[in-house]
């Protein structure tokens, strides 16, 4: 496999390592980290690939070391909601920022998810990474988390990921009903990301779009359900209920004013490039928009105030005025 076809061909399947290692990991940049680790090991270790298994296969047991490797001993990443009660008081909610290690990020649809393929394949694939399915991972025990990914995501057989995981087929399918158990009682109830095609969904972003960049926080509380929540990693701050989120927005948020929206793709999922005013001219990266909906509203969103995130999404630097 040496030489550039060789490369070519590993690369060829650098998106769904990457949608592994994502699930796996949390964070975007964690996975890109993963997955050009794996490239390398697997570069300089291919005259040592013997066939017994697929490229494919060689390739995931060398993804999964690595994730391992990088998850060991290292805190478990979440989202602000898992924290406990609301912030409070509002108006002096936000405090200041934890480590960006401590959350599980955004990432964009074209890293993580398949080009094409069987519609139930890719709607699955979708849903695997809604953000919070990736949260709901990030629970298990690393070993369950990647029987659940491989059996129930990529719809590998067990056999396969026994021998991936150098492992027993009762052994993998112990591990994968133990973390269905786990993941059937962390995901029970969650919303969906809004489709941009639905037209229901879509007249629900497009008026979420304009109010926003109106700041007009009447109409935009109005398009949120009542238990609604708001988070902004890497700060802890999160809020419950459209009165509150409306009252963040009118006092410390309200240096939004002004902002513009640019949709992306995300997480399985629509969401906004946020770019707030630059004093310069123009308007500059801020946050990275993840909605989600319930019945017609929008039942949370969450502000990834991570301006690294805009070259991964392949944002601009800089809006013109």
């Amino acid at each position: 496999m040496a030489g550039p076809d060789g490369r070519s061909t590993l690369e060829g399947h650098r998106r769904e390592l990457t949608g592994y290692c994502y699930r796996m990991l949390g964070s975007i940049f964690d996975a890109e980290d993963a997955v050009q680790e794996t490239m390398l090991r697997a570069w300089r270790g291919v005259d040592r690939f013997d066939g017994r298994s697929s490229l494919r296969t060689w390739l995931y047991r060398i993804a999964h070391h690595v994730c391992l490797d990088q998850l060991g001993g290292r805190r478990r990443r979440g989202v602000p909601v898992e924290l406990g009660s609301p912030s409070a008081p509002v108006e002096t909610a936000l405090g200041g920022p934890g480590s960006d290690r401590l959350w599980i990020g955004p990432a964009p649809d074209r890293s993580v998810l398949p080009e094409a393929g069987d519609p139930a394949d890719v709607t699955l694939a979708r849903e695997s990474v809604r953000l919070a399915f990736v949260a709901a991972l990030q629970h298990l025990p690393p070993r369950q988390r990647a029987v659940l990914i491989l059996r129930d995501v990529l719809r590998w057989q067990a056999a396969e990921v026994a021998g991936l995981l150098g492992d027993t087929v009762a052994s993998v399918n112990s591990a994968l009903q133990r973390a269905r158990a786990t993941m059937a009682g962390r995901t029970a109830g969650a919303d969906a990301g809004p489709d941009a095609l639905d037209p229901v969904h879509r007249d629900l972003l497009d008026r979420y779009v304009a109010s926003f960049e109106r700041y007009d926080i009447d109409t935009l509380v109005g398009l949120l359900r009542e238990d609604a929540t708001h988070c902004m990693p890497p700060y802890r701050m999160w809020l419950r209920g459209a009165t509150d989120i409306g009252r963040w927005m009118r006092g410390p948020g309200r240096d939004c004013r002004g902002s513009r929206l640019l949709p992306v793709g995300a997480n399985g999922g629509c969401a906004f490039a946020q770019y707030r005013p630059d004093p310069a001219g123009g308007h500059r990266p801020f946050s990275i928009q993840l909605l989600t909906v319930s019945a017609g509203r929008i039942s949370g969103f969450t502000h990834f105030l991570d301006t690294r995130l805009f070259p991964v999404f392949g944002l601009p630097p800089h809006l013109a005025p």
